[in-house]
């Protein structure tokens, strides 16, 4: 049973908390109540609301409408008034570029462009819209006179301004100044900067709106010229200071330094390019001195001229890919280059042909003026095949066809020689009388020496006349040992016909003598030069075998004395005793044995004297040999006859003493004394 009262609480609990649900019932309806009125109120309003928006709607749409056509409309209006005004401008265009087309672009190039620019938008309206109309013809004539025009231009400043560049700059640019520890690079500047951008801004019109590539023919034909005139400039300057003195010879460098002008380049192998070359001709032909001087000029000429065109090509491309559209840059400057080119090319084969010429005169001296020349053009060809790249094989095939002919004549040329060397006539009058060097000799040597200064390109001439196929491919030491066997071979053929030649003299003393004096000069020139090493590469006892002879000759010439020393030799003097009484056949065995000894002395002696050996050393060698082998003889013989009574006038026959005799042959080859 649950207790009264806990049940009275629980009712009274629950009818607390179901008075507070009524309550709260009846709160909720109320809000219920007044939110429907809210909503009925809301609906109310926005029907108002939509119903106003509709109206306003019905009223605004059809005015919008009407304003859009109307903008429309006034859009259209302003796009035909537009166009019109284009349209009208087209056929005015040949009227208002008139004036300035006919004064030309000289001046204000933009602005003429800007102009031809317009008649070319005229063309192409009436081409497209009206190509029947009379007006199309008009612009398209004037656009021709503009382009017309345009390229006068282009030939008017590119002829105006290309000048030929100065021959100082030319000699700066291949050469530098070589006082200068640093070489800075010469660039040649062909037009003024102006005139290259308008040059370039016409040239770049021509090319895309113009249509026409006559400009390049232009180009090429006034660049060619001014590239021709420069070098024949520089060409002229080293003719007009030769006037004066061969400054400009690579041969003479201080010379040069003491001119105006401009020093030449100081380049491998320029030093010695000419040295002796007019040496050998000056000892032939002294008096043709000045004509070698001259010489010397013209062939130091054309090596610059040579690097001149490298330097001037490189830099007339380089001007020309500013210019000229690419895919017709390497056609452009072929023909650019030919008329320079050709004429260097033409002089080379003129020295070829007077060297041919030389050749058949034998006069062999001049030949080597190709030396210094060949050399140069082989140093210069790496540059010259690169800057010719991309040209037409004719063009590049000019330079190794004139090497090729340099080297078969310069071939030919040492041949030759060597056979004149080997063959050269037996002249009597051409001997020299004192039985000195001959002048084959001198000339031969003097030949060889200067082959010291050009022996790659010497050896390299030899080697390309070589069938072997050793010599397709030859080397710096093939060419080598092909020249030390050359110069062996003229060595050996000067040596034969020294020999021949000596037959000539009748006394062989003298014929002794000169073969001495030839031997000796020759191992003396090759022992001075490099000539000595070149020989030893393939002959290594040469030097020996010329000591051998000149000690030969030596002996040969000591023989002569035999006539006067064995007058007084033992084998002939009777055995007689001191003081005792002579009978007259031993007496005038001792006086023919004086007289012999006196008369042979002044013979040889006089004749003697005249000879000559123009080696000191050798001179003193010779005579102090001879001293000693008659001094003793005839020492000897004085003091065997000292206490022999067999004349009474002894100083007849005891004409001189050992001193005097020995003074008498110190007075040997001294055609002064």
């Amino acid at each position: 049973m649950i207790p009264t009262e806990d049940a009275s609480a629980r009712k009274r609990e629950v009818e607390e908390k179901l008075k507070q649900e009524q309550e709260t019932l009846s709160f909720i309806r109320e809000s219920l109540e007044k939110s429907d009125q809210l909503t009925k109120g809301m609906v109310s309003i926005l029907s108002s609301f939509e119903s106003r928006l509709m109206q306003l709607e019905n009223s605004i749409i059809p005015v919008h409408k009407q304003t859009e056509n109307l903008q429309r409309l006034q859009e259209n209006v302003d796009k035909t008034l537009s166009n019109m005004d284009h349209v009208i401008s087209y056929y005015h265009v040949a009227k208002d570029t008139d004036k300035i087309i006919r004064e030309g672009p000289a001046g204000r190039l933009d602005e003429y462009l800007a102009c031809i620019a317009k008649i070319q938008k005229a063309v192409e309206y009436f081409q497209d819209n009206n190509p029947d109309s009379p007006e199309l013809n008009t612009v398209k004539a004037r656009f021709e006179k503009g382009k017309e025009l345009l390229e006068a231009e282009f030939r008017s400043l590119l002829t105006r301004y290309s000048k030929p560049v100065p021959p100082v700059l030319i000699l700066d640019a291949i050469g530098g100044d070589e006082d200068m520890e640093v070489q800075e690079e010469v660039t040649l500047e062909h037009l003024p900067e102006a005139v290259l951008q308008d040059i370039i801004c016409i040239s770049a019109w021509l090319v895309e709106y113009g249509r026409n590539q006559d400009f390049m023919n232009v180009y090429f034909q006034v660049r060619s010229s001014q590239l021709d005139r420069s070098i024949k400039g520089l060409k002229e300057h080293f003719r007009k200071n030769s006037a004066t003195s061969a400054i400009h010879s690579p041969a003479v460098q201080t010379k040069r330094k003491e001119t105006p002008t401009k020093k030449a380049p100081k380049r491998p192998g320029f030093e010695h390019d000419l040295r002796g070359v007019k040496h050998l001709s000056d000892e032939k032909h002294g008096a043709t001195a000045g004509k070698d001087d001259v010489l010397d000029i013209e062939i130091d000429s054309y090596i610059h001229c040579i690097s001149a065109f490298v330097k001037l090509a490189q830099s007339e491309y380089a001007l020309l890919t500013e210019i000229i559209p690419e895919h017709h840059q390497k056609k452009t400057f072929d023909s650019l280059i030919q008329e320079a080119l050709d004429n260097l090319m033409l002089e080379g084969d003129n020295i070829v042909s007077a060297a041919r010429r030389a050749i058949m005169r034998h006069d062999y001296s001049a030949v080597l003026t190709i030396f210094p020349i060949l050399r140069h053009l082989k140093q210069t060809k790496p540059d010259f095949d690169a800057t010719l790249q991309g040209t037409a094989a004719s063009t590049k095939n000019k330079l190794p066809a004139l090497i090729t002919s340099m080297e078969t004549i310069g071939a030919k040329a040492l041949e030759e020689f060597a056979d004149s060397i080997k063959n050269d006539p037996d002249k009597e009058y051409n001997m020299p009388k004192d039985g000195t060097v001959h002048e084959l000799t001198s000339n031969a040597i003097l030949f060889l020496q200067q082959l010291l200064d050009f022996q790659e390109t010497a050896g390299a001439m030899l080697a390309s006349q070589e069938s072997s196929s050793s010599a397709s491919s030859y080397s710096s030491e093939f060419s080598r040992k092909l020249l030390s066997t050359y110069i062996y071979k003229v060595l050996g053929n000067l040596q034969l016909n020294l020999s021949n030649k000596a037959k000539v003299y009748e006394d062989p003393a003298l014929r002794a003598i000169f073969l001495h004096n030839n031997y000796n000069y020759i191992l003396k020139s090759l022992e001075k030069s490099e000539l000595i090493q070149l020989v030893a590469v393939t002959v290594k006892k040469v030097e020996s075998s010329y000591r051998e002879l000149i000690e030969q000759e030596i002996q040969n010439y000591q023989r002569s004395w035999l006539r006067v020393t064995e007058h007084l030799a033992e084998r002939n003097i009777p055995d007689f005793q001191p003081g005792a009484k002579l009978k007259d056949k031993e007496r005038q065995i001792i006086k023919d044995k004086f007289k012999g000894f006196n008369d042979g002395l002044e013979e040889l002696c006089k004749i003697q004297k005249g000879w000559a050996v123009p080696d000191k050393e050798q001179r003193d060698t010779i005579r102090h040999a001879q001293k000693r082998v008659v001094s003793l003889t005839y020492k000897a013989f004085l003091q065997r006859c000292a206490n022999i009574s067999f004349t009474k006038n002894p100083e007849k026959y005891h004409r001189y003493s050992p001193e005097q005799v020995e003074d008498m042959i110190d007075r040997l080859f001294d055609t002064s004394a």
